[in-house]
């Protein structure tokens, strides 16, 4: 009678722990086949992912107890050696690290002065122009700043694409823009507003709103969003 495989090479595309965290995305692992990928090889009985069952047993599955678990402990269960429980250990240590880090809060811009607090710092002494764009989430807090462009004296050109490019990647849900005048003119020029209109519509047509273009100088700064002009 031929013994049926269960080692992970012979399992389906879908049932491999890295392959179907490639496919579904982390969140489709189980604890046991996130344990697998770590410890990566089994037995010639038993699945990397049977023994990240077997490792959870020791705790009955309880995540915060298996956060206390021993070298000595993993090292008991047949197939998982020194070095795959040293690797299970590291793991538990990044996260417990991680979770001791207080992570630092993110400013809310609720108002034109708020995004010019911001970003007054990037536009500093500069004698050209540079087009930057604040990345917000639902709540309004501040995700990322990005330069967009590098431009002359007189002006920079923005790619829309690369605008909601850097937005998606962040996973932000609103945007503001900036450039400046170093010739510390504050009105708009016909070519700002025809760019500001193009990426406006684009925003809105993905669900990504422009919620504001600041124009900045060094003296202070112009709001398109304050005069109604978005």
């Amino acid at each position: 009678m031929q013994v049926q495989k269960t080692t992970i090479p012979h399992w389906s595309e879908d049932d491999k722990p890295r392959e179907k965290m490639m496919l579904k995305g982390k969140n489709s692992l189980s604890d046991a086949e996130l344990i697998a990928i770590l410890i990566r090889t089994g037995t010639g009985r038993k699945s990397a992912v049977d023994l990240g069952r077997e490792a959870l047993l020791l705790t009955n599955g309880d995540l915060y107890e298996f956060g206390k678990i021993r070298l000595s402990q993993l090292c008991e269960i047949r197939g998982i050696g020194k070095s795959k429980a040293i690797s299970i250990l590291a793991a538990l240590e990044l996260g417990r690290r991680r979770k001791e880090i207080q992570v630092e809060k993110r400013p809310k811009i609720d108002s034109s002065e708020k995004a010019y607090e911001e970003l007054q710092g990037y536009f500093s002494d500069l004698s050209h122009e540079e087009f930057f764009a604040m990345y917000l989430n639902r709540a309004n807090e501040l995700m990322l700043v990005k330069q967009l462009s590098i431009g002359g004296v007189s002006g920079t050109y923005v790619d829309p694409k690369i605008v909601f490019r850097y937005g998606i990647d962040a996973g932000a849900s609103a945007i503001i823009l900036a450039h400046n005048h170093p010739s510390g003119n504050l009105k708009p020029s016909e070519s700002d507003e025809k760019v500001t209109k193009r990426i406006q519509q684009f925003g809105n047509l993905i669900e990504m709103p422009i919620l504001d273009h600041l124009i900045v100088t060094d003296n202070g700064y112009f709001s398109f969003s304050d005069q109604e002009l978005l």
